[in-house]
């Protein structure tokens, strides 16, 4: 697959990221709090769908790390959201296997091994354990809401979870920025500001 091609799956994936945060940042702008739409967590899904299969092709292992981690969450939200079950058992079954089976694909085909995953020469051990770590951050903002949302039995996006996105945008650019990749970057860039506005409006709806 040529590199154009790479980067338009990769600039989708980030396109639809910005699009549900400004889907909830203009519903969120109306209330004058912070709300969670449940076409946050589609179009999230879809989103990370898609950035798996960049990390995959781009062969960058904190890529792949950060959209595996939270994949599954972003399943539990829209079952706790009553959207889970509004999908065809066909696609639910695809979605869940759809990581594992990329994934054993890679490792019985010979195209994909350990030493290509985490010593790929474009990608410094360093910058990988950098880039890991941001991942790694950003992912612990969903672990958090998910350990929220079990406790009230809702999907909510508290203050924690936005604190925990900016810190991990920020790692990330940074990541973005060595790695000289335009799509981490204008994704997360974007993001930042979305994630500032929100703890504001938390802030402001406290008070």
């Amino acid at each position: 697959m040529s590199n154009w091609q790479i980067y338009t799956i990769g600039f989708t994936a980030q396109l639809l990221f910005s699009a549900r945060l400004l889907l909830q940042w203009i519903a969120s702008e109306k209330q004058k709090k912070v709300l969670t739409p449940s076409n946050f967590w589609k179009v999230s899904l879809f989103a990370s769908f898609l950035l798996f299969v960049y990390g995959y092709l781009r062969h960058d292992f904190s890529i792949m790390l950060g959209q595996a981690l939270t994949y599954f969450i972003y399943i539990r939200n829209m079952q706790l959201q009553g959207e889970w079950r509004k999908m065809s058992r066909l696609l639910q079954l695809f979605l869940f296997l759809f990581p594992v089976m990329l994934f054993i694909y890679s490792y019985n085909n010979d195209t994909y091994d350990v030493q290509n995953l985490f010593f790929n020469e474009k990608i410094p051990l360093w910058l990988l354990i950098l880039g890991s770590a941001a991942q790694v951050v950003f992912t612990l903002r969903f672990v958090y809401q998910w350990i929220y949302s079990e406790r009230i039995k809702r999907s909510v996006l508290p203050l924690g979870f936005w604190l925990l996105s900016f810190a991990g945008a920020v790692l990330i650019l940074i990541y973005a920025v060595l790695r000289k990749d335009p799509v981490l970057f204008l994704g997360h860039m974007v993001g930042s500001v979305i994630y500032v506005r929100n703890m504001i409006l938390i802030r402001r709806s406290d008070d």
